[in-house]
């Protein structure tokens, strides 16, 4: 929502400081059509040109970040807590019983109470997989931290393509904006014995290439690029929080010193509360009592 509202606000504002400069949009809506085409067009083709086909539709994919914001929400990171408090304190009384739960996920019950973690493979898979390493006597603290450090790393590299790919785009438009303001130049000048009337009609209709370049390049894309890099990196911190309760448990912390090592290196603004998760936790405890 937010999302819109900024594309309106960046709209209403250009246009409408222009209209009350006393600005005509006959010239703009007349070239609109031809300058979009070659402008859009071109950074549509340098950008296919750049990507392969993952990388193209990662990035489509990816815009929808811009209006719908971080996939993790305050109420993940404290089920990822919970799940991660039954795993280890399932691990520590019974290694055993542990496994079907981390061989299978998709069948265990423990999983099953938290489907959209379950649902994201990669979040699973980090879980499962340090944990299995654990029970197979792979539990150096420092060793398996550099293992999910780089894995971590791996991930975000991955997942800021796309915002990488959308700034290049927009480095690149004020440029291509110039290619189609002089290509106007140049029909001009292929009109130059017209009188000024029309000429001036046509040395507008130029310019409108470079207006168009360099507003698209700061008025959306780049901003664009600049949201979705902000929410993969906060859903950055969903991983990291594994990491983190994870490595704590390889020190041989207790459980739920290990589950607060997460929660307070986990950002302020989507932290869980620590009554919140307290009572999550106590709810659990009375559940498997039960």
């Amino acid at each position: 929502m937010i999302g819109i509202i900024g594309i309106i606000v960046v709209v209403v504002t250009v246009f409408g400081g222009y209209m009350a400069a006393g600005g005509k949009f006959g010239i703009i809506l007349k070239s609109l059509p031809y300058e979009m085409t070659m402008i859009i067009g071109a950074a549509a083709g340098a950008f296919i040109i750049a990507n392969d086909k993952s990388g193209i539709t990662h990035t489509i994919r990816d815009v929808k970040k811009v209006f719908k914001g971080p996939k993790w929400r305050h109420a993940d990171f404290r089920d990822l807590l919970c799940l991660l408090f039954e795993l280890i304190r399932l691990g520590r009384q019974n290694a055993v019983a542990l496994e079907e739960h981390i061989e299978t996920p998709s069948t265990s019950d423990i999983f099953g109470r938290y489907p959209r973690i379950i649902a994201d493979k990669e979040a699973a898979g980090l879980i499962c997989d340090t944990l299995r390493s654990a029970s197979m006597n792979y539990d150096d603290p420092h060793q398996v931290e550099e293992i999910l450090d780089k894995r971590l790393d791996a991930r975000l590299h991955h997942a800021m393509h796309s915002s990488h790919a959308l700034q290049t785009v927009a480095d690149g438009l004020p440029a291509l904006g110039i290619v189609a303001a002089v290509l106007g130049v140049i029909k001009t000048m292929g009109s130059i014995d017209q009188p000024p009337e029309i000429l001036g009609k046509l040395i507008g209709g130029a310019l409108v290439g470079t207006f168009l370049g360099v507003f698209l390049a700061y008025g959306f894309v780049g901003p664009f690029a600049t949201k979705v890099k902000m929410v993969v990196e906060e859903d950055h911190q969903f991983y990291l929080l594994i990491r983190e309760v994870l490595i704590a448990n390889l020190h041989n912390h207790a459980t739920n010193i290990c589950i607060e090592v997460g929660r307070q290196n986990t950002p302020s603004h989507i932290r869980p509360e620590f009554a919140d998760l307290e009572t999550a936790l106590r709810n659990l405890k009375q559940s498997a009592a039960a």
